[in-house]
């Protein structure tokens, strides 16, 4: 009882140490509003056309035009590709619009609709689309070049930007700002019920859900928000098929439990150094219990307390990108997106995606603040009933990142209960083969699959996008583990 008093203790001068440093969370209202308008969370309403202005639930959409250099004639061209961009007004909350993009598929329109949500959290799904598994790439002349390996080879691709003040997406009334997976999965549900109401024709498609990091969160939430959906007959029948994460964070206690194991197996810290970090970690598994059972304090704490594990081996092993610990970071996301930025922020790019003057934040600090009280949550927990109900669930995981790095990720889902449980950890891990290499290794028995990449991080399509596409290829035709190779030339 003593160390419970104690702790809790620690986590209260904890959440008032954050209250201090983060004022545009838990501070008073006005300096709040003020704060993350300039964050683009609330922007000024001359920021944008009227239209986006209306109430219900109907999407502002524009058919998007866009220059993309390439050899002339190659493929379909770009106003035959049939894309579009626009806000959804999201019909239970304030004020709250989701920015999104939507591709057809160069495969065609019978391919499933695979819905992209980008992690952070508060981190815009356009870094996958212009760098990961879009249509396009952005050239260093800030021009778009055709991907040879974007998903839409396989599907009908959708990006949303969320949570509400994520990338392009907004609100003008801060009660639209969301702290934890209900509002969040509510929101896309909402989206999603609208989306296919204006997309009638892709309400039939098989339909995916798919992203990483902190969409480990995010996807079993949203998963489980339309399974619910469906099962209750809310709305619209959304036909759920299955979900993928990659990298993703999705239960904190196994995970970070693994983060001094995996360091010390790819030499970023010594065994004695693994000993030492590892004495931090029974206060981390007590502060995750306690998220559990006191509430936002309690989450408060553990967020603190378990990121000093992860802090203490950044500490030791210098300044390795996490990402991907074969290379240095550079840049506060170790990684340099400039130029989707400046793309982003050119004229005729603003004018055709409809966003008027509104700032775009690759990743929104205050959406991230937001949602630190959700970070230790357990989002494994709902993913059993789903697979009993035939979901089918791919975790994938680059081998080279450190943050949501495969072992802790494979460590979870062998420890999931549910009925095959059993015959899950006994199947053995088969090579995964694409244009004739390695590219992986996975093991699937029933709906469940897991994956891991060879030669990738934590952004396993922009570092193997080959092996990317083919695994979504593969996963959506029910044929993830089967040896159905295909040439390299088949995707060029």
């Amino acid at each position: 009882m003593e160390t419970r008093i104690s702790f809790l203790f620690l986590g209260f001068f904890l959440a008032v140490s954050f209250a201090t440093a983060a004022p545009g969370v838990l501070r008073p209202r006005n300096f709040a509003e003020n704060l993350i308008r300039s964050l683009n969370l609330l922007p000024g309403i001359s920021d944008v056309e009227d239209e986006t202005y209306s109430r219900g639930p109907r999407l502002v959409e524009k058919r998007v035009k866009l220059e993309i250099s390439g050899e002339p004639g190659r493929g379909v061209s770009v106003e035959q590709l049939g894309h579009y961009a626009g806000y959804y007004r999201l019909e239970h909350t304030h004020a709250a619009r989701l920015f999104y993009f939507f591709f057809e598929s160069r495969g065609g329109s019978s391919d499933p609709v695979v819905l992209w949500l980008t992690g952070g959290p508060g981190c815009s799904s356009e870094l996958a689309l212009f760098y990961e598994n879009g249509p396009f790439t952005i050239t260093d002349n800030l021009t778009l070049a055709w991907n040879d390996f974007g998903w839409d080879k396989a599907s009908n691709l959708l990006y949303v930007d969320q949570p509400t003040g994520t990338g392009f997406s907004y609100s003008t009334d801060i009660r639209d700002l969301r702290f934890g997976e209900k509002g969040v999965s509510n929101d896309m549900y909402d989206f999603l019920q609208a989306f296919f109401k204006e997309h009638p024709s892709y309400s039939r498609n098989d339909f995916y859900i798919t992203g990483e990091s902190y969409a480990g969160h995010y996807i079993p939430a949203v998963a489980e928000r339309v399974h619910r959906g469906n099962k209750e007959n809310e709305g619209l029948h959304i036909n759920l098929k299955g979900f993928a994460i990659g990298n993703g964070l999705t239960n904190p206690a196994i995970q970070y439990n693994a983060y001094t194991d995996y360091a010390l197996e790819m030499d970023l810290i010594n065994k004695g150094q693994h000993d030492t970090i590892n004495k931090l970690i029974p206060a981390c598994e007590l502060a995750i219990k306690l998220c559990g059972s006191s509430g936002v304090v309690g989450c408060l704490a553990s967020f603190f307390v378990c990121n000093s594990v992860f802090s203490s081996i950044l500490a030791v092993s210098g300044d390795i990108n996490y990402y991907d610990i074969r290379k240095k970071c550079k840049g506060s996301l170790c990684y340099d997106f400039s130029n989707m930025e400046k793309f982003l922020d050119q004229k005729p790019v603003r004018e055709a995606l409809g966003v008027g003057n509104r700032k775009f934040v690759s990743c929104n600090p205050i959406v991230y603040e937001a949602m630190i009280t959700d970070w230790m949550k357990n989002l494994e927990v709902g993913i059993p009933s789903l697979i009993e109900d035939g979901i089918e669930v791919l975790i994938y995981a680059g081998e080279y990142d450190l943050i949501c790095n495969w072992l802790g990720n494979f460590r979870w889902v062998n420890a999931m209960e549910w009925s095959g449980q059993k015959m899950f950890v006994d199947s053995p891990m088969a090579p995964f083969i694409v244009g004739g290499k390695e590219a992986g290794l996975v093991k699937s028995y029933g709906p469940l699959s897991f994956l891991k990449v060879h030669d990738a991080g934590h952004m396993v399509p922009m570092d193997q996008p080959l092996a990317a596409l083919e695994m979504l290829k593969r996963w959506t035709l029910g044929n993830l583990s089967r040896d159905v190779d295909a040439p390299l030339s088949a995707y060029l």
